[in-house]
């Protein structure tokens, strides 16, 4: 399966350029395959080489030093770039057809049939439930990508055979010029402003997955996104089929293109196939998730699943973790978890969704996203107590006006919770939706919101 994919990198000057757990994984794979192959191995901390002593103890390795991890990039043939590194600062004109991935290198030399889902929010979500819906249907099916596991890890588990669902974040999509075979673009809000020149930098990242599709490929997307709307408009006529997604009811659209709509919590397509009902039954709550159930069902027509099979299956899908995780109810109130809400329309979502949120934590990194809106927003709530970390979380405060909310300032997590437990009212809802990143503060949303769940619960 991946004979093509060795012998592209075979006597190709290699740089793994960020040795975390994707470096690592690449590593690994060269040294399975090729194992007297040289490698060059760069990373801005000298101290990452310390976890692999295998590494170190490679004679077929050379590290470059700290100082110069950046230095004479276009000396490569291939350059692994680790998806978090990014290149705002860089001129990269000189060795921009030599950055790759393990996306990117799968999508072009690994014949199996791909999967990939991206947008700001939800694509983990989505992933998940595509491959929940499929493996109960077939065989061999992989959950790889940004989800947690380095798609090198195991990929010499695929054959021919195989079916691969990816979540792609944006710094995966970057720099491909291959694209997956069912693509589906969920979204376009403000995020990772930090990592782009522009947010339209960052609307390009995204849009990579769709713009090298072929005529038999097909592209899904919501057309209920405005910036998504109009920035696939602006790609022209696309050659492959196209499946425009919507919850806001009929839509005119072109004669090649097809269209999921909303009816009294009801998903038809226009030849009037009914897909999925009774949203009451479902565990993944509110009506982004049901716009992502849409994308998933729509996959499994594509795929010829049985859809009866698949509503069930929906039925039994269960939230993600730090995903409007319920954490517990104590002394009469509702504790939920939604870590990765980090960015505003995420947040609004959670307290349209709950709709009975008395005290709302919020807070995060600043990465330079207008809160006006969001602000707008929280002043016409009936939430009572807004609890208000760092950074962020500050600024909003003095945006919100809102008569009949109190604001508290506060400096760490403990403190937050602290506060919450004081002030929530028994019979409401106490939700951290931070509509902000936790880098700076944290090392992910996951360790915010694990502590979150740990002060919240007293151990």
């Amino acid at each position: 399966m991946i004979n093509n994919l060795i012998k592209y990198l075979e006597n190709k000057k290699i740089l793994i350029l960020g040795f975390g757990m994707e470096g690592y994984s690449t590593y690994k794979l060269i040294r399975r395959h090729l194992p007297n192959q040289m490698v060059y191995i760069s990373d801005a901390n000298s101290d990452v080489y310390g976890k692999y002593e295998e590494v170190l103890r490679d004679s077929n390795v050379t590290i470059i030093s700290q100082d110069e991890y950046l230095k004479d990039l276009e000396k490569y043939d291939v350059i692994m770039k680790t998806p978090g590194l990014s290149f705002k600062d860089i001129d990269t004109s000189k060795f921009i057809d030599k950055i790759k991935s393990q996306i990117e290198l799968f999508l072009e030399f690994v014949d199996v049939f791909t999967i990939g889902v991206t947008g700001t929010k939800g694509k983990s979500t989505t992933s998940s439930l595509i491959y929940h819906i499929i493996s109960k249907q077939c065989e061999d099916v992989h959950l790889l990508g940004n989800i947690g596991v380095p798609l090198f890890d195991e990929i010499d588990k695929l054959t021919e055979k195989s079916i691969v669902v990816l979540e792609l974040s944006s710094h995966q999509l970057e720099f491909v010029q291959v694209a997956p075979n069912i693509a589906i673009l969920l979204n376009l809000f403000e995020e990772h402003l930090d990592h782009y020149k522009s947010y339209e930098h960052y609307i390009n990242a995204k849009l990579n997955i769709c713009k090298y599709q072929k005529e038999n490929d097909y592209f899904l997307y919501s057309i209920d996104n405005e910036c998504l709307r109009e920035h696939v408009k602006k790609m022209g006529n696309l050659k492959q089929n196209v499946f425009e997604i919507s919850l806001e009811g009929n839509r005119k659209v072109n004669q090649n293109d097809r269209l999921i709509i909303k009816k009294d919590n009801t998903a038809v397509d226009e030849a009037g196939d009914v897909f999925y009902t009774d949203s009451e039954a479902r565990q993944i709550l509110g009506d982004h998730n049901f716009n992502n159930i849409m994308f998933a069902i729509t996959v499994a027509k594509i795929m010829n699943l049985d859809l009866k099979k698949a509503n069930e299956d929906i039925y039994n899908f269960a939230p993600l973790e730090h995903r409007m995780e319920f954490v517990g109810e104590i002394d009469g109130v509702k504790y939920y978890n939604d870590s990765i809400a980090t960015i505003p329309a995420s947040t609004i979502n959670g307290v349209e969704t709950l709709k009975n949120v008395n005290t709302l934590i919020i807070g995060g990194k600043d990465r330079g996203i207008d809160y006006t809106e969001f602000a707008d927003f929280l002043g016409k709530t009936d939430i009572e107590h807004l609890i208000c970390l760092p950074d962020t979380g500050w600024k909003i405060a003095d945006m919100v006006v809102n008569e009949n909310m109190e604001k508290y300032i506060v400096h760490d997590m403990e403190e937050a919770v602290s506060f919450a437990k004081q002030l929530t009212k028994k019979g409401t809802v106490c939700l951290l939706s931070p509509a902000a990143s936790s880098y700076g503060f944290f090392k992910n949303f996951k360790e915010r919101g694990d502590l979150f769940k740990k002060l919240v619960r007293g151990f």
